[in-house]
This record gives structure tokens, sequence and C-alpha cells, in this order.
């Protein structure tokens, strides 16, 4: 079984099919490569600052598929399954996000997309697998009305801390066919069991980065953020929450982030804001407000008007039964919110004004080069309008250069955060206070 995932994986370095982007649509014999452009491809999004995302699609039933239609059938499927990925990935995704979609072995294909480095992003990866999976299912059921098709999907965060780019792609493509096929003494138990360790112990760790006072410089409040055990394959906050989203976790590992963060905060006595992670699946559980509840009779000397709960904007509120319910409950008990990633993913006027949140915070894809881009300004400026309206505060993400912060300054924009100003840092005692 283990020489099966390390053959498949290893096919992610013989350059066979290209299918996306269109433009490099064509097919070469193996004497003709020169270079691996998937590992290039996931080089250059690494120099942009990206992460890369590794999604496996598997038909699971492919072995019966080819028997229940013979050979030319059976051709003909497989043409109308690339052809219908294609499609659909062009719908679903920005093109200018797509690395390859790749026939890397004969039951599934795989697709590089870049991701900005934000650990909620998991969530938007879920929902663009799972929309794929539709729209390609409905695809096929046109042509094939009698043949049921059973995909399985898992992905994993291409890690650029350690070793070369090539022997990164090959560890993420292995663990992403493992969470796909999820077969036993596969590679799928082993996360499962890291996953679950983890939980148990409660073993992460959290950075801190200021928030800045725009026009002041002075540091107003902290995000907290996480980090997996350190030297391991899931110390980066990508990998962690798409594990735990994928083995069921996620809410459990979402709480720990909390106490962790309680923990800090009153270790260290910090005397500003705290600003908390939280996805829309987890404020959205019927457990949510009752256990953290608990959490703030075990810390309490926090006041819950120091702390506001982030709710990422990327992924999308609909069919959450209980997350505006929760979200009022949270404000009576004292806490503030914010929306994440406003500008980005899932981000529209209608969740402002059905959360009316006290802080948006502007994703920094809309923050990246606006000193460079008219468009963005004038986007930031309506943002700020609504921001006025809501009587929200703004938190600008993603600074990296003087150029921008002086944008900002134009703007009025009350606070920001990025490395301009500092990188996330080990929260201490002589910088919270």
């Amino acid at each position: 079984m283990a020489q099966k995932y390390i053959q498949k994986a290893k096919n992610i370095l013989q350059w066979r099919k290209l299918f996306l982007p269109l433009s490099s649509l064509r097919f070469y014999p193996p004497h003709f490569v020169v270079r691996n452009p998937v590992v290039e491809g996931v080089a250059a999004a690494f120099d942009a600052g990206y992460e890369v995302a590794v999604i496996v699609f598997n038909v699971q039933n492919f072995s019966d598929l080819a028997e229940q239609l013979g050979q030319s059938q059976y051709q003909h499927l497989m043409k109308s399954l690339k052809l219908s990925f294609q499609t659909a990935v062009l719908k679903e995704i920005d093109q200018s996000r797509i690395i390859t979609l790749h026939d890397f072995y004969g039951d599934g294909l795989t697709l590089f997309i870049k991701v900005d480095s934000e650990q909620y992003l998991v969530l938007e990866i879920d929902r663009v697998k799972e929309k794929l999976v539709q729209e390609v299912e409905i695809a096929l059921n046109r042509h094939f009305p009698s043949v049921q098709f059973q995909f399985e999907t898992g992905y994993m965060f291409v890690d650029k801390r350690y070793g070369s780019v090539q022997d990164s792609i090959m560890k993420a493509h292995m663990q992403a066919i493992a969470i796909a096929e999820k077969r036993m003494a596969s590679k799928y138990n082993n996360m499962i069991l890291t996953i679950n360790k983890i939980i148990a112990q409660k073993n992460i760790r959290l950075m801190a980065q200021p928030i800045i006072d725009v026009s002041t410089n002075e540091i107003r409040a902290w995000e907290m953020l996480t980090r997996g055990p350190k030297g391991t394959s899931l110390e980066n906050p990508l990998s962690l929450f798409s594990v735990a989203k994928q083995t069921g976790n996620l809410y459990e590992l979402e709480l720990i982030v909390i106490e962790k963060a309680f923990e800090q905060i009153k270790a260290v006595r910090c005397k500003q804001d705290i600003f908390i992670n939280c996805t829309p699946l987890t404020l959205a559980n019927i457990r949510f407000t009752r256990d953290l509840q608990k959490l703030m009779q075990k810390y309490n000397t926090i006041t819950p008007k120091k702390v506001t709960i982030e709710v990422t904007e990327s992924d999308s509120i609909d069919g959450l039964k209980n997350f505006i319910y929760n979200i009022k409950r949270l404000r009576l008990m004292g806490f503030r919110i914010a929306i994440d990633d406003t500008g980005a993913g899932y981000s529209n006027l209608s969740t402002i004004s059905e959360i009316m949140p006290d802080v948006i915070k502007i994703d920094r894809s809309l923050i990246q080069n606006i000193d460079k881009n008219s468009v963005k300004e004038s986007m930031l400026k309506g943002l700020m309008l609504v921001a006025r309206e809501a009587g929200s505060l703004v938190v600008a993400e993603g600074i990296e250069s003087e150029a921008e912060a002086f944008v900002l300054s134009r703007n009025q924009v009350h606070l920001a955060q990025g490395n301009f100003y500092a990188p996330p840092t080990v929260l201490m005692p002589d910088i919270a206070t």
C-alpha cells in the first residue's frame, strides 16, 4: 500500500499532460521535457508570497466503470472528465490563481492553486472543492446518464519551509491522496493520530501581530495567530487547519486557540485589545457560546469587551442555522465582532449589513500595491463609507511598504497591521503593556 502512494507521488514529477492554464494545453513526449512546470509554478507562487494548495480528485469506482462501459466508452469518459474539470475550474477559480490541473495517474486529477497565507482559507478550499465536484457530476451525467460517479477528494498545502520545493510537492501530494482515499494503513490514519494528539495535548503555539493606530503609530490591539507544533508538518497553520477540518476536529482546535489566547493574555497581563479568528462553522455551533462562557469563568480577569471575535469573510454564512443567533449572544456577553478578509472571497455588503460588525478588516489583496492602483484606492474609499454608515472601525491588513501605509493615512483609515509595522511575535509582558 505504501509503495502505491510513493509511485503516485513520483508521477507528479513526470511531465505528462498539462491541462490548465489553457494557453499551455499541449502534449509533450517525455524526451521533450527540459523543465518541470509544476515545480516552477509552485516556486513562483512562493516567491510572490502565496501558499499553494494541492487538491486531489479521484473517481473511486473507475475500475468498475471501465468494466461496465468497455474500452471505447471508457476512453470517451476520461476525455469528458478532463474537459468537465477544465470548464469547472475556469468557471470557479480566478485564472491568475491556477498553477495547473494535471493528470498524474490513471484514476484522478490534481489541481494546484495559489492561495493567500491565511489559515481560514481552508474553508474556501472546501467550498471550491465541493463546487467543482458538483459541476463535474452534472456535466458528466448529461453525457453518461446511466453512470454513477463516486468522487473522493482531499487537499493539503505545500510546505515551503523545509527541503526542496520538489520534495515538498511530493509530500503534500501524497498526503492529499491519503486524505482522499481514506484507506486503512494509509497516511490518513497517521494524520488522524497526529491531529488527535495535538488536540489532546493542546499542543499549539500562538504568535501575536500588533494592530497599529495609523495616525499615531501606537499599538492598539494584537491579533493572535496560530502555529502547530514546531518543526512538524503541521506547524504551518494552513496544514494544521486543513487536516483538522478534513478529520472533523476543527471545532475542538478553534476552542483550544481561544483558550490559549486567554491563557496568554492572563500570563502577560495584556492591556491592549485582542483579536481572535473564528470560522463561521465554529461560530454557528450550538455549543459555542456555552463553551466560551466556561472559558470566561476560568479566566475571569479577562473582560469580554477587550476581545474581538473575527469572522472570516472568505466563508459563506448561508445556511448556518445558529450563526446570527450566536453573534447576538456574543454581543450580549460583551464581545466585539469583526468581519475579516473584507474585499476577498464571499465579501459582500449584505453580510456587513446583516452582522453590523464593530470592526471591518480589509483583506490584504485589496491593500497590496494600493499606492500603484487607483481602482483599489477607490474601493478602499467605498468600504470606508460603508464602515462609517455601519459605525465600524476599519483595520487594513497586510501592509508591506511605506507607500501603502501612506495611502491608508491619506484616506484616514483607523488601524492597520502588517510586516511594515511589525511581523508576528511572541507576546511578552514588556510589549503588551
